[in-house]
């Protein structure tokens, strides 16, 4: 197992693996083949990024059990999906901006994230689940109030897709048991969401399977896998924290109002 960040120190980025207070610096190609360096710098001396930057950035809806009967919801048999924008994406740390002319509900979804490491088109179950780089956190934000604001037409990219509301990271785990994973989320340090990953619909390798029927994933392109009950609005200066147990917590401060880059 290894958690890969990347990070800015100095203005200049940078990645490798997190050993505890440390993070063994690489090069190369973080999906393919990095090397160490020989390196070590402090956490506490650098910046930690989003851990990737993807091209693609999917979000799945209703593929939770527990979340799918409690809102009267068929089971689907293939993946119920959207697409974030990729400049939605932010890293731990990082305040979400809505945008300055939203004051509805925005919302925010703990969710398991999936990190392609390699390039994949109509793919095997097998061939999907090789292809799988790796697992993060992801933070689904939303403006709630945008989704349905056109009774004609659903607006789940609008919604979904704002600057600041896609946060990933701290870091990508490799060697993890999906399955055995739950995904947490705290609101000011109170716990609002807390399920068990094992109550996926569809699971990660068909979840890729299917989708690379339909479209070609890449190298560093992201899938978040849904999330299930305890979804709730956030008030202005709330912390919200999302934590995978071996992947670490991926902490947030909701900021309307603030100027962007605080």
């Amino acid at each position: 197992m290894a958690l890969w960040v990347r990070f800015s120190r100095n203005g200049v980025e940078g990645f490798g693996t997190l050993e505890g207070e440390s993070v063994r610096v690489h090069a190369g190609d973080l999906l393919a083949g990095a090397a160490p360096t020989g390196e070590s710098v402090a956490v506490q001396d650098v910046a930690l990024l989003p851990p990737v930057r993807p091209t693609v950035f999917v979000g799945l809806w209703n593929n939770y059990r527990e979340a799918a009967a409690k809102q009267n919801l068929a089971i689907p048999e293939t993946p119920l999906f959207f697409l974030k924008s990729p400049r939605s994406v932010v890293g731990p740390e990082a305040a979400i901006l809505p945008p300055s002319s939203y004051t509805g509900r925005v919302i925010y979804e703990g969710e398991l994230g999936l990190v392609i490491g390699t390039t994949v088109r109509d793919a095997t179950e097998e061939e999907a689940a090789d292809a799988i780089f790796g697992l993060t956190c992801v933070n689904d934000v939303t403006a709630l109030d945008l989704l349905n604001a056109d009774p004609s037409f659903a607006q789940w990219a609008r919604a979904k897709g704002c600057d600041s509301f896609g946060p990933i990271g701290p870091a990508i785990a490799t060697g993890l048991d999906w399955s055995s994973l739950r995904v947490q989320v705290a609101l000011n340090g109170r716990v609002r969401q807390d399920y068990p990953c094992a109550d996926m619909i569809l699971p990660p390798a068909r979840i890729v399977a299917l989708l690379s029927r339909e479209m070609t994933l890449a190298p560093g392109d992201v899938i978040a896998c849904g999330t299930s009950v305890g979804a709730l609005p956030m008030r202005p200066g709330m912390t919200v924290e999302v934590t995978v147990a071996g992947i670490g917590t991926l902490r947030n401060v909701f900021a309307p109002g603030a100027p962007a880059g605080t």
